[in-house]
Protein backbone atom coordinates (compact mmCIF):
# COMPACT_ATOMS: atom_id res chain seq x y z
CA UNK A 1 0.00 0.00 0.00
CA UNK A 2 1.23 3.48 -0.77
CA UNK A 3 1.37 6.13 1.93
CA UNK A 4 -1.71 7.81 0.45
CA UNK A 5 -3.61 4.50 0.45
CA UNK A 6 -2.42 3.77 3.99
CA UNK A 7 -3.53 7.22 5.19
CA UNK A 8 -6.96 6.69 3.60
CA UNK A 9 -7.27 3.22 5.16
CA UNK A 10 -6.28 4.59 8.58
CA UNK A 11 -8.92 7.34 8.27
CA UNK A 12 -11.56 4.69 7.43
CA UNK A 13 -10.54 2.60 10.43
CA UNK A 14 -10.76 5.59 12.76
CA UNK A 15 -14.20 6.46 11.35
CA UNK A 16 -15.30 2.88 12.09
CA UNK A 17 -14.32 3.26 15.76
CA UNK A 18 -10.84 1.71 15.65
CA UNK A 19 -7.94 3.31 17.53
CA UNK A 20 -4.23 2.55 17.38
CA UNK A 21 -2.76 0.80 20.41
CA UNK A 22 0.47 2.57 21.30
CA UNK A 23 3.42 0.21 21.64
CA UNK A 24 7.12 1.02 21.41
CA UNK A 25 8.23 -2.63 21.41
CA UNK A 26 7.88 -5.41 18.85
CA UNK A 27 4.30 -4.49 17.89
CA UNK A 28 5.57 -1.05 16.86
CA UNK A 29 7.48 -2.75 14.03
CA UNK A 30 4.69 -5.16 13.05
CA UNK A 31 1.73 -2.83 13.49
CA UNK A 32 0.18 -0.62 14.15
CA UNK A 33 -2.28 -2.80 16.00
CA UNK A 34 -5.81 -1.46 16.15
CA UNK A 35 -8.47 -1.99 18.83
CA UNK A 36 -12.15 -1.38 19.32
CA UNK A 37 -15.01 -2.80 21.38
CA UNK A 38 -18.21 -3.85 19.60
CA UNK A 39 -21.17 -5.01 21.70
CA UNK A 40 -18.81 -5.64 24.62
CA UNK A 41 -16.42 -7.76 22.52
CA UNK A 42 -12.79 -6.73 22.10
CA UNK A 43 -11.60 -6.67 18.50
CA UNK A 44 -7.95 -6.31 17.55
CA UNK A 45 -6.67 -5.81 14.01
CA UNK A 46 -3.65 -5.35 11.80
CA UNK A 47 -3.97 -3.91 8.30
CA UNK A 48 -1.95 -5.97 5.81
CA UNK A 49 0.76 -3.72 4.36
CA UNK A 50 3.69 -4.26 2.00
CA UNK A 51 5.98 -4.78 5.00
CA UNK A 52 3.90 -7.89 5.88
CA UNK A 53 4.37 -9.47 2.42
CA UNK A 54 6.03 -12.86 2.03
CA UNK A 55 7.65 -14.26 -1.14
CA UNK A 56 4.25 -15.28 -2.54
CA UNK A 57 2.96 -11.71 -2.17
CA UNK A 58 0.46 -12.46 0.62
CA UNK A 59 0.65 -11.60 4.32
CA UNK A 60 3.43 -13.49 6.11
CA UNK A 61 2.07 -16.08 8.54
CA UNK A 62 4.17 -14.59 11.33
CA UNK A 63 2.16 -11.35 11.13
CA UNK A 64 -1.07 -13.34 11.52
CA UNK A 65 0.44 -15.29 14.43
CA UNK A 66 1.58 -12.08 16.09
CA UNK A 67 -1.95 -10.67 15.89
CA UNK A 68 -3.38 -13.86 17.41
CA UNK A 69 -0.79 -13.98 20.20
CA UNK A 70 -0.99 -10.32 21.16
CA UNK A 71 -4.78 -10.12 21.00
CA UNK A 72 -5.24 -13.28 23.07
CA UNK A 73 -2.68 -12.00 25.57
CA UNK A 74 -4.41 -8.62 25.88
CA UNK A 75 -7.82 -10.25 26.40
CA UNK A 76 -6.38 -12.77 28.88
CA UNK A 77 -4.73 -9.97 30.85
CA UNK A 78 -8.02 -8.09 31.05
CA UNK A 79 -9.94 -11.23 32.06
CA UNK A 80 -7.41 -12.12 34.76
CA UNK A 81 -7.12 -8.55 36.03
CA UNK A 82 -3.33 -8.74 36.04
CA UNK A 83 -0.63 -6.50 34.64
CA UNK A 84 1.58 -9.13 33.04
CA UNK A 85 1.21 -12.50 31.36
CA UNK A 86 3.54 -14.76 29.44
CA UNK A 87 2.59 -16.92 26.49
CA UNK A 88 3.22 -20.52 27.53
CA UNK A 89 1.96 -22.20 24.37
CA UNK A 90 0.32 -21.10 21.12
CA UNK A 91 -1.04 -23.22 18.26
CA UNK A 92 -1.97 -21.52 15.02
CA UNK A 93 -3.73 -23.15 12.08
CA UNK A 94 -3.72 -21.36 8.75
CA UNK A 95 -6.97 -21.75 6.84
CA UNK A 96 -6.43 -19.25 4.02
CA UNK A 97 -4.12 -16.40 3.06
CA UNK A 98 -4.61 -12.77 4.04
CA UNK A 99 -3.65 -10.30 1.36
CA UNK A 100 -2.01 -6.90 1.35
CA UNK A 101 -4.74 -4.36 2.05
CA UNK A 102 -6.81 -6.81 4.11
CA UNK A 103 -7.86 -5.87 7.62
CA UNK A 104 -7.13 -8.96 9.73
CA UNK A 105 -9.39 -9.01 12.80
CA UNK A 106 -9.03 -11.14 15.93
CA UNK A 107 -11.84 -11.54 18.48
CA UNK A 108 -10.23 -13.51 21.33
CA UNK A 109 -12.26 -15.50 23.84
CA UNK A 110 -11.42 -16.94 27.23
CA UNK A 111 -11.91 -20.71 27.13
CA UNK A 112 -11.02 -21.29 30.77
CA UNK A 113 -9.21 -19.42 33.51
CA UNK A 114 -7.51 -20.82 36.59
CA UNK A 115 -5.59 -18.99 39.29
CA UNK A 116 -2.42 -18.88 37.19
CA UNK A 117 -3.35 -20.02 33.64
CA UNK A 118 -5.72 -18.57 31.08
CA UNK A 119 -6.72 -20.68 28.06
CA UNK A 120 -7.61 -18.57 25.03
CA UNK A 121 -9.01 -19.05 21.54
CA UNK A 122 -9.40 -16.77 18.53
CA UNK A 123 -10.16 -16.71 14.86
CA UNK A 124 -8.35 -14.25 12.65
CA UNK A 125 -10.68 -13.20 9.88
CA UNK A 126 -10.90 -10.89 6.89
CA UNK A 127 -14.44 -9.76 6.05
CA UNK A 128 -15.81 -12.59 8.24
CA UNK A 129 -13.75 -15.09 6.23
CA UNK A 130 -11.48 -17.08 8.58
CA UNK A 131 -7.80 -17.04 7.61
CA UNK A 132 -6.43 -18.63 10.81
CA UNK A 133 -7.47 -20.09 14.14
CA UNK A 134 -5.31 -20.01 17.24
CA UNK A 135 -5.38 -21.46 20.73
CA UNK A 136 -3.05 -20.34 23.49
CA UNK A 137 -2.20 -20.72 27.13
CA UNK A 138 -1.07 -17.70 29.12
CA UNK A 139 0.48 -17.66 32.59
CA UNK A 140 0.29 -14.84 35.09
CA UNK A 141 3.71 -13.52 36.06
CA UNK A 142 4.84 -11.33 38.94
CA UNK A 143 6.81 -8.77 37.01
CA UNK A 144 7.79 -7.95 33.45
CA UNK A 145 11.56 -8.28 33.75
CA UNK A 146 14.12 -10.97 34.41
CA UNK A 147 15.64 -8.89 37.19
CA UNK A 148 16.45 -11.05 40.14
CA UNK A 149 16.36 -14.23 38.09
CA UNK A 150 18.99 -16.71 39.16
CA UNK A 151 21.39 -18.17 36.64
CA UNK A 152 21.01 -21.89 36.16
Amino acid sequence: MTDVATDAAYAELEAAGWSIMDDDGFIHFVGPMWHRVVDGINEFAILGQDKHRNRRGVVQGGAVMTLADRSCGMAAREAAGVEALATVQMDTYFVDAARIGDLMISRPKVVRATKSLIFMSTEVSVNDHVVATAHGVFKTVRDRTDAGRKND
